[in-house]
């Protein structure tokens, strides 16, 4: 893995969004004060892949990712890993309650050569690669298979921070060893284990089922497949033989077809002679029509009668008058009695209305007198209140009086100051005033309400006299036009004579309708009866017509009886001359008949002679069925023959299966049980442990100036010091420099040679050193940034640093100096 961009806002101490561009930095080095947040730098490389830091103590620590005040930090990492880039996000935010909870995680696969300064247009990633994860559960899987690594060995192998950089130095054999197994991809050879022991079992599992399909094709032998052979010949040979002897059946089935064919026409021929009879009731219907005739015509003269009484008896109606005018005249008469019967009434309303409106207008008048007299005293009241105010403010005035002195108001001396009266004038004046209020209110509401009821007695008096006048001018309206018309008692007796004629002429008009009626079933009897003989003559001529092959005599068209007569006495004659053609007819169906029978079942017998059931067909359906009894036997026959051919074909497969399947089976089996002892793995691991030993011990004495070199014992790691005699002595014993020396070793010879010894896409493209530069002395710090320097100028991957000792930061040609102020954060790159 090798970093190529890292943006971050909001994390820890990055409170401002801040990027560390690692294009082209392959040696560099993170430099600046102690706290400033150069650790943090590499924290968010750890954060963004795998949502974690070694420093908070597992995934729980997650808080620590804001910045103090912070509700949201992102962590956006751009790195390349087996030659493909990615881009790993991660986003954490807090929540009303104060919890800190990450609210997005991703990892894009971006196309070759992905430029990292795109990432700065605000593209949305989804348009710019491929998504391999979108939850935090997805991305443990997705940044394993990209890096290689899990978090333990990557914070081991490639980003070394503070506090951990001795674990691979110090970890037990165990732990260690899991370590080379996973750089290695040693797990590889467990997965090939795995595989064979499947392999083997689907080989086991597919031979039981091949063995249970070569049980089921026992019977498809090659002796079976030549005897289905021969039978589907037979039945071949037996359909062709069927079809040349088909013709013979077909012309002595035609024949015996053509005599009953001619029995048949004779047997039709004496049934439609013998069927001539003279149909019952010819009689009858040949006289009905004339008394049918009869009957019309004497009907028709009835209606004549009728409509002749009809025309008197309206002429008569027409003569004597119109009844409208004479009901006109009566309702004159009868509106004019009415009229004078309500005259009186109407006279009597108007007296009584206007006695009312005078009872009423004398006690209007009369309130409004009273009302007039409390608007006097009410008036008279309110001057006496005014009196009563001035005698009290005079008397108000006296208590200021003195006897001998001026007046205050007309300034004349006073002589004798006068007696204030006991009680105040205004409120006896105001009490009178009161009184006479309520009485002048009472006589106003007493007067308009007196005043309303006159004047709704005069409305109604008005409108009782508008009603009187229209009646008499409506009684003199009517009295004129009655005294040009006749009496009433004359305008009844004419109305009484018309209403006898209108019954007259009802009655007449109800003659003339029956009469009709009449006329209209005798009409409808005449045509029934000439319609009956009609369908005599149709039905007569239908039978002669059927006989007309046998040349009927002609029929005489004026006498239907005559006519039938002749015709069934000639058909009698001629049933008798047909009964002899009928024998001979029935003797050509039997001979016919025999072929037909013979030639039947010699097709049967063949169908006996191919050990075949002779097919039971009717006789309609012999001709086709026969043929497609023969083709069938031969389709089925066929069809055996090719099931046994396929069934021996699919034994011979699964025969050549089975050999195949227990060559694999033993194969698996084999290479499983060799790798089931973990022998080979074992051996790899301790070739690659001899190998890392050697590199370490390698740079190891170059950095001491070949006073210590590394071995290992059974997986333990020992140093030999030279300077005291060649003395062993355990990791765990040296001091804090001897051990960053001890584990630097380590770290360059396990990123130097982890490329030609794994077997995975795992690589150390990159190592990030954060502890221990400032424990050592001056030569050995000068020998540790040479062995840097060297590792880096290889090209082959990325050295970073973490150090506040400035001698070694200023050997490095690419720097990112880290400051922090009393708000953020932020990082500067300078060298080259």
């Amino acid at each position: 893995m090798r970093p190529l961009r890292l943006d971050m806002a909001g994390f820890t101490v990055f409170r401002e969004p801040t990027t560390v561009d690692f294009t082209d930095a392959d040696y560099f080095a993170l430099v600046g004060p102690t706290g400033s947040g150069k650790s943090t730098v590499l924290d968010a490389i750890c954060f963004a892949l795998y949502g974690t830091v070694p420093r908070w103590g597992g995934a729980r620590g997650i808080g620590n990712a804001l910045a103090p005040s912070a509700a949201e930090a992102r962590v956006r990492l751009c790195f390349e890993s087996a030659g493909d880039r990615y881009v790993a996000t991660r986003v954490v935010r807090r929540d009303g309650r104060g919890n800190v909870k990450t609210a997005g995680a991703g990892l894009q696969l971006m196309p070759a050569g992905f430029d990292v300064s795109k990432l700065d247009t605000g593209m949305d990633l989804a348009d710019l690669g491929e998504a391999l994860a979108g939850t935090p559960a997805e991305m443990d899987r997705a940044v394993l298979d990209a890096v290689g690594l899990p978090y333990e060995q990557f914070t081991s192998c490639v980003v070394l921070p503070q506090g951990q950089f001795a674990d691979f130095l110090h970890a037990k054999p165990a732990t260690r060893q899991q370590i080379l197994v996973n750089l290695l991809g040693l797990h590889v050879y467990e997965e090939v284990q795995f595989k064979a022991s499947e392999r083997g079992k689907t080989a086991e599992a597919k031979l039981g089922v091949i063995e249970q399909q070569l049980g089921t094709l026992d019977d498809a032998t090659e002796e079976a497949v030549a005897e289905a052979e021969g039978r589907l010949e037979r039945m071949r040979e037996l359909t062709r033989d069927v079809e040349q002897a088909m013709p013979g059946l077909r012309t002595a089935r035609a024949a015996e077809t053509a005599a009953l064919g001619a029995r048949d026409t004779v047997d039709a021929e004496l049934t439609l002679l013998s069927s001539v009879r003279t149909p019952a009731g010819l009689d009858e219907a040949t006289g009905a029509v004339a008394a049918a005739r009869t009957t019309a015509d004497q009907v028709a003269d009835e209606v004549h009668a009728a409509e002749e009484a009809e025309e008197k008896v309206r002429g008569e109606l027409a003569a004597a008058g119109d009844a409208g005018s004479l009901r006109v005249m009566l309702d004159r008469h009868t509106e004019l009695a009415r009229l004078a019967e309500q005259e009186e009434w109407f006279a009597g309303k108007v007296s009584v209305a206007e006695v009312e409106f005078r009872d009423a207008q004398n006690a209007a008048e009369l309130a409004q007198g009273e009302h007039t007299g409390a608007q006097q005293l009410l008036e008279q009241a309110r001057q006496d209140y005014r009196d009563a105010q001035q005698r009290d403010r005079a008397t108000a005035l006296r208590g200021h009086l003195v006897a001998g002195h001026a007046c205050p108001v007309c300034e004349q001396p006073v002589t004798v100051v006068p007696e204030v009266p006991r009680e105040s004038a205004v409120r006896l004046a105001e009490a009178a005033g009161n009184a006479a209020k309520e009485a002048a209110e009472r006589a106003t509401a007493r007067w308009r309400e007196r005043d309303a009821v006159a004047r709704n007695l005069e409305s109604d008096l008005e409108r009782k006299r508008g009603q009187y006048e229209h009646h008499l001018t409506r009684i003199t309206e009517v009295r004129t036009a009655v005294g040009t018309l006749p009496p009433v008692e004359a305008v009844k007796a004419r109305l009484a004579d018309l209403g006898e004629l209108q019954r007259g002429l009802e009655s007449a008009t109800a003659a003339v309708r029956a009469a009709r009626e009449a006329q209209r079933r005798a009409q409808a009897a005449v045509r029934t009866a000439e319609e009956q003989q009609r369908t005599a003559w149709r039905k007569f001529d239908a039978v002669r017509d059927g006989l007309a092959r046998f040349e009927p005599p002609p029929a005489d068209r004026d006498d239907l009886a005559a006519a039938w007569q002749t015709l069934v006495a000639w058909a009698h004659g001629r049933h008798a001359d047909r009964l002899a053609s009928r024998a001979e007819a029935e003797a050509a169906v039997l001979s016919t008949h025999d072929a037909t029978v013979r030639a039947h079942t010699a097709i049967l017998d063949l169908f006996v002679s191919a050990d075949l059931e002779p097919p039971r067909l009717a006789a309609a359906d012999a001709e086709s069925g026969l043929i497609r009894a023969a083709a069938v036997a031969a389709e089925r026959a066929e069809a055996a023959w090719q099931r046994l051919v396929e069934r021996r074909q699919q034994a011979l497969e699964a025969a050549e299966q089975r050999d195949v399947l227990l060559r694999e089976s033993r194969v698996a089996k084999s290479l499983a049980g060799h790798l089931r002892a973990n022998n080979f793995e074992r051996w790899l691991l301790e070739e690659a442990l001899d190998l890392l030993v050697d590199g370490a011990s390698r740079i190891l004495r170059e950095l001491t100036g070949g006073q210590y070199e590394l071995i290992h014992t059974k997986g333990e790691f020992f140093v030999v010091d030279h300077h005291d005699a060649g003395l062993q002595r355990g990791v765990r014993t040296l001091s804090g420099g001897e051990t960053f020396q001890a584990s630097l070793a380590l770290a360059l010879a396990l990123s130097e040679q982890l490329a030609g010894m794994s077997t995975t896409a795992a690589s150390l493209e990159s190592i990030v050193l954060d502890e221990g530069f400032g424990t050592l002395d001056a030569a050995t710090l000068d020998v540790v940034a040479a062995t840097l320097e060297n590792l880096a100028a290889r090209g082959d991957r990325m050295v970073g640093l973490v150090t506040h000792v400035q001698a070694l930061a200023e050997r490095v040609p690419v720097r990112f100096e880290v400051h922090k102020d009393a708000r953020t954060a932020y990082v500067e790159r300078s060298g080259l």
